[in-house]
């Protein structure tokens, strides 16, 4: 049982329970939040993924180059 067997009527019970918590002004000033944070996120795991693909090349460079 994961995140994924919420199903629509749960998605919308936390719609509505995040509405009347943060109420509707709040509501989209929280979701540009988390949206820039994932944005960020990727942006740092591309990078990350892109310096150990080029560190790779390098070595594997260096190995060719002894032999």
């Amino acid at each position: 049982m994961g995140i994924a067997s919420i199903g629509v009527p749960g998605l919308i019970l936390i719609v509505i329970l995040a509405l009347i918590i943060f109420g509707p002004n709040k509501l989209p000033q929280i979701g540009k939040a988390a949206g820039q944070t994932l944005k960020e996120f990727k942006s740092s795991t591309r990078d990350l993924t892109q310096d150990i693909t080029d560190e790779t090349k390098e070595v594997k460079s260096i190995v060719k180059d002894e032999k």
